[in-house]
């Protein structure tokens, strides 16, 4: 078989929380049905992380485990490890009752799985247990004070205290289990959807945030994987400086990594994380790619991210690691922003696709990269992206100066429909690989915005229904994927 992103191909982006379910049921499965019947041959979704309150999933729990949230409860039913009215009793607020719902799961599992799917589970626990157990026992300490971050903790559990964990995995194992079981769940859901998608001949794209919460397993377990203080705490956190989406940046806090100790650790942390997502997905995304060549640390007193500075990273060495133990891995890298010639470098120097976005395209520049005529073949192109507005949205938001300039660089007339154009344009790209959000292919408007960076309120919340989904809408792209050659 071909590479991934060697051929001519398309894609939609809808994250697993936008289908009418939300989750890794049915809908997921008809999902990857319609993307078969358009000539689309990529799923892109977003992180699959253990979201906190607001819902990002660019800040995770972990940087391995699933979120249970998206685990197919019908699926469970089905299984007989849960009863259709244990489900129905929950139903009017099954996202507060998720968790209640998975530990009767465990009961019932316990009860009446068969001997090779309880074999199944202790072998999944072995395979993932250099991230698991800790992550499990995380969840439960978490539980335990009251879900705050693992910093207000008291010592002996912050500081992972060998007698108090141990104590911990004794008297909590059956919770410590059933977290496990969860994580047990998603996997094989997502293993069995990956399954089906790759027998359609549709590719799973995933997305790797390149930082990772500070208020998670992985900083609690791998303290010296990252920038801390002895206490724990951080003296800089992550972030952008001021560019198109920020006026004042963005000032995301997370840990910055130490690359000396990765550097002498072999990169040991980083090839596990990476290991895991190999599993998961087909195409992997490098979330700001050029964090990999150097970073904006800003101080940890900033309220904004204006007053930072640039930071080496070894990404060179990290990325050589990861080609070396995963030959076959197929990477993007999210190179959008302020990018320098030494990001480029990198990028190029390991030959991984950058982005282009179409509604960056239109600066009345001709060495704007996002013009069509600025394209390259390794790369990906999108009309927008989870943090841009949807392509009507957009267009709506354009003067009248802007829409014509629009109209002039598309070479379309005042009748025509900007909207569909940007799409139209979208695939006719050289780029290897074309994605459309769902959104534009349904093309809804700005309420159907996915996220406002900058923002930690009101994101992350849209779906779709299946009504949205005209024949018609269905028909026109599918006319336009193939008129672009990127049926495979």
């Amino acid at each position: 078989m071909k590479a991934p992103l060697s051929q001519r191909r398309a894609g939609v982006l809808l994250h697993i929380t936008s289908l009418p379910s939300r989750d890794l049921g049915q809908d997921a499965y008809y999902f990857v049905d319609f993307l078969k019947s358009i000539g689309a041959s990529v799923w892109q979704v977003l992180p699959l992380g253990i979201t906190h309150e607001d819902s990002s999933p660019y800040q995770s729990l972990s940087a391995h485990a699933g979120n249970p949230h998206l685990i197919s409860l019908q699926w469970l039913v089905t299984k007989g490890w849960l009863t259709e009215e244990e489900v129905c009793e929950s139903c009017e607020s099954i996202v507060f009752e998720c968790d209640c719902l998975l530990n009767k799961a465990f009961v019932g599992f316990n009860a009446k799985a068969s001997h090779a799917e309880q074999k199944e589970f202790a072998e999944f626990c072995t395979v993932h247990d250099h991230w698991l157990d800790d992550f499990a026992v995380f969840m439960v300490l978490r539980q335990k004070f009251g879900q705050t971050s693992w910093n207000t903790w008291a010592d002996e559990y912050k500081n992972r205290h060998t007698e108090t964990i141990n104590d911990v995995r004794f008297v909590h194992k059956d919770e410590i289990h059933s977290v496990k079981f969860s994580q047990y769940l998603f996997f094989k859901q997502w293993t069995e959807l990956k399954t089906y998608a790759n027998e359609k001949g549709v590719l799973l794209f995933g997305d790797i945030p390149i930082f990772v919460s500070y208020d998670s397993a992985d900083v609690w377990a791998n303290r010296d994987v990252f920038k801390l203080n002895d206490s724990g705490e951080m003296s800089v956190v992550a972030g952008v400086p001021p560019d198109y989406f920020s006026e004042t940046g963005q000032r995301w806090g997370n840990p910055h990594y130490d690359w000396k100790y990765l550097h002498a650790d072999e990169f040991k942390w980083w090839l596990e994380r990476m290991e895991t997502q190999g599993t998961l997905f087909d195409i992997v995304r490098i979330d700001h790619f050029r964090g990999l060549e150097s970073a904006w640390e800003i101080p940890a007193t900033e309220p904004t991210a204006i007053k930072g500075e640039w930071v080496l990273a070894a990404g060179e060495e990290l990325l050589s690691a990861i080609t070396a133990k995963f030959p076959d891995v197929s990477l993007v890298a999210e190179d959008l922003g302020i990018i320098t010639p030494e990001v480029d470098a990198l990028r190029k120097h390991f030959n991984l696709p950058g982005m282009k976005i179409m509604q960056f395209a239109f600066s009345g520049e001709a060495d704007n990269p996002y013009l069509p005529e600025n394209h390259e073949t390794n790369s990906v192109v999108y009309t927008g992206t989870h943090d841009n507005d949807t392509t009507i949205g957009w267009e709506q938001g354009l003067s009248p100066e802007q829409r014509t300039l629009v109209r002039t660089t598309l070479s379309i007339d005042e009748d025509a429909n900007i909207t569909q154009a940007m799409m139209r344009c979208t695939l006719n790209s050289i780029a290897n690989l074309a994605i459309l959000p769902m959104q534009d292919i349904l093309q809804l408007d700005a309420a159907s915005r996915m996220n406002t960076p900058g923002t930690t309120v009101g994101n992350w919340q849209w779906c779709f229904s299946w009504e949205q989904v005209t024949s018609e809408k269905s028909e026109q792209v599918t006319r336009w994927i193939r008129d672009a050659n990127r049926v495979v």
